[in-house]
């Protein structure tokens, strides 16, 4: 039985696949007798069979070796085209944290969306956005994973529209798709670069065919750049971070997993295809710009929003920013640890933030106030889950941050490291902090005083998450990935007293410091100075990256397009009808010479040799 199960782990992802099939009759509203509520129930039920499934895999091949199920998809000549999957302690993990933080969302989702007139609709995109997910995860081939990543951005768009209703998410959703795909576009040429040289392209092959490549540097660096676009995209990296701000105008359980899940598997793509990377040094400079650009300016970005769910989607680019200086410093251990955190702490804040628009019907923070004794549990999970974010506590980001820096700090530790993290660190406690004292200290606003607890289907995964979010650092522990001696309290007691981390803990108590007094009148929705009042703007529209871009790429593109239909329309147009009006004068004017007499034919054909012979001689002389 055992075996039947592992062999059957490639059916994981189908699960979330075949409950977003089963709510077709609900979606499409062939059954309308019931409600909507069955199909909600009927993707529970999938979500939990995964979950499930995942579990017992997990626990009957912990300390085996990693096992791959290959399909040969399509074999031409010497090309074969395979689909992979591998079932390993690091992709079983991810499983169930895909399958894990799905379940507990969709439990959320019955108390969100409960009122919602499409909500049948909403669990069948759901199972969908799952199957990818997990397909994702187990995927041991670059093939298969660029596939799913299609379907993860084609899930994205349907989400991020749900409410097409209202114009705003319209275009939300487009521009969410059409970001998004720049870098899987990317990504494919990469792929198709890759597959040239006759790579098997599953993360393995590729891994051994990158230690006796030889390519030319440029080559190699192009390469490289390709492969990172597609990542880069789906983590909402600078210069593709626009969407993440986007996709907000999603349901909160959509903002939720996107937040937590989906940049997570566009991370974790990215430490497979690490080998590659290591072929050209401009490449590792490349991620390590992308990520110190990202985590500062996003960090910066955040501080400036009024929106809750923007202030924190800003946030997870910042972190996910820490995730690729950590694998362009190819410590991918670091990374893998890094997402983990986040996934938790990041799904367990975005609860509390749910919960708080449900009640309150708005998302200004400066129109809330006074909701910590009002809703307990969620201000209990808002403070775990930002606690597991910034280092100042004992709980996961601080272990992480600690492994890190004792293993660098003896001889290989970037003198920029440091700072780096110290800086992105106390931006994330001071907006944390911010957002916090806005929303559940000070007086009952207008939209807070009357504003009770959510109900059991949002309290309860809440609660369940603050106690795994409490026992988050243990995991790693458990995996033998942080300490040497396998999380001893002696190693435990080194990283605290590393001067680095007493800094770090330092710039965590500075940020929460700054945000606690600073001053935040609610009255100020722009600031009354001019100065101070561009500064604002300008961080809070993300820099006009949006400005930018549509003043540089889209209106090169919008003006090549109109030049390309001006040629089209008078240049290509006009020729191929100055032709056809050409043959059609010729021939109306031949039709008179249709005598029917054949001497009048041999004149005219002895003419014309004459004619030709004529031609000839001159052009002999």
């Amino acid at each position: 039985m055992g075996d039947l199960l592992i062999q059957g782990t490639w059916l994981i992802p189908f699960y979330g696949l075949m409950g977003a099939l089963l709510t077709l009759p609900w979606s499409m509203r062939l059954i309308r007798q019931t409600g909507p509520r069955p199909a909600a129930y009927i993707n529970l039920l999938m979500s939990a069979i995964a979950f499930l499934h995942g579990s017992t895999v997990f626990i009957l091949t912990w300390g085996d070796e990693p096992r791959e199920l290959i399909w040969h998809w399509f074999q031409v000549a010497d090309l074969d085209l395979t689909l992979a999957m591998e079932i390993s302690p690091v992709s079983l993990g991810g499983l169930e944290l895909v399958t894990g933080v799905t379940l507990v969302t969709l439990l959320y989702g019955l108390g969100y969306m409960e009122k919602d007139w499409s909500l049948a609709r909403f669990y069948g995109l759901m199972g969908f956005f799952e199957a990818a997910l997990s397909g994702i995860v187990l995927s041991d081939s670059l093939l298969l994973s660029y596939g799913l990543l299609e379907l993860l951005t084609l899930s994205t768009y349907l989400l991020v529209g749900f409410w097409y209703a209202q114009p705003l998410v319209v275009t939300a959703a487009r521009d969410a798709f059409l970001t998004k795909r720049v870098g899987d576009i990317l990504l494919l040429m990469g792929l198709v670069a890759l597959s040239s040289y006759g790579v098997d392209l599953t993360f393995s092959g590729i891994a051994e065919w990158s230690e006796t490549a030889n390519l030319a540097p440029l080559t190699a660096t192009l390469l490289g750049l390709a492969l990172i676009a597609g990542p880069v995209g789906k983590c909402a990296q600078f210069p593709l971070n626009l969407w993440l701000d986007e996709a907000m105008e999603a349901p909160a359980p959509a903002s939720l997993m996107r937040n937590s899940i989906v940049v997570t598997a566009g991370a974790y793509v990215l430490i497979k295809l690490h080998p590659i990377f290591e072929l050209s040094p401009i490449v590792k400079e490349a991620l390590i710009a992308i990520g110190l650009v990202t985590a500062v300016g996003a960090s910066f970005v955040a501080i400036a929003q009024i929106d809750l769910k923007r202030a924190l989607s800003h946030s997870t680019s910042a972190y996910l920013g820490l995730v690729f200086v950590a694998v362009g410093l190819g410590r991918l251990d670091i990374a893998l640890l890094l997402l983990l955190i986040h996934a938790i702490a990041k799904t367990l804040l975005f609860m509390s933030v749910g919960a708080i628009i449900l009640t309150t019907s708005d998302q200004n923070i400066t129109q809330m106030g006074g909701l910590w004794s009002k809703m307990p549990v969620t201000t209990i999970s808002f403070l775990v889950g930002s606690s597991g974010l910034v280092v100042l506590l004992p709980l996961g980001n601080f272990w992480v941050m600690g492994q890190w820096l004792e293993l660098e700090s003896a001889s290989t530790l970037p003198e920029w490291l440091l700072a780096f993290v110290l800086l992105v660190n106390a931006l994330s406690a001071l907006n944390l902090t911010r957002v916090f004292r806005l929303v559940f200290l000070g007086e009952p606003q207008p939209k807070t005083r009357r504003a009770p607890e959510v109900n059991w289907p949002m309290a309860f995964p809440m609660v369940a998450l603050i106690v795994i979010a409490l026992l988050a650092p243990l995991i790693p522990q458990q995996w033998q990935l942080w300490f040497a001696s396998s999380g001893s309290l002696a190693s435990t007691i080194d990283v605290i007293q590393q001067p680095e981390m007493l800094l770090l803990v330092l710039s965590g108590l500075i940020g929460v410091i700054l945000g606690a007094t600073i001053a935040l009148p609610r009255t100020w929705m722009r600031p009354v100075r001019s100065s101070s009042r561009f500064l604002q703007d300008f961080l809070a529209y993300d820099f006009y990256l949006d400005r930018i871009y549509r003043w540089s790429v889209v209106l090169v593109v919008e003006l090549a397009s109109k030049f390309s239909a001006w040629l089209d329309r008078y240049v290509i147009d006009g020729v191929i009808n100055l032709v056809g009006f050409g043959t059609l004068f010729s021939g109306q004017s031949l039709k008179y010479s249709a005598s029917g007499q054949s001497q009048f034919y041999l004149l005219t054909i002895l003419m014309g040799g004459a004619l030709l012979l004529m031609l000839l001689m001159n052009w002999s002389f």
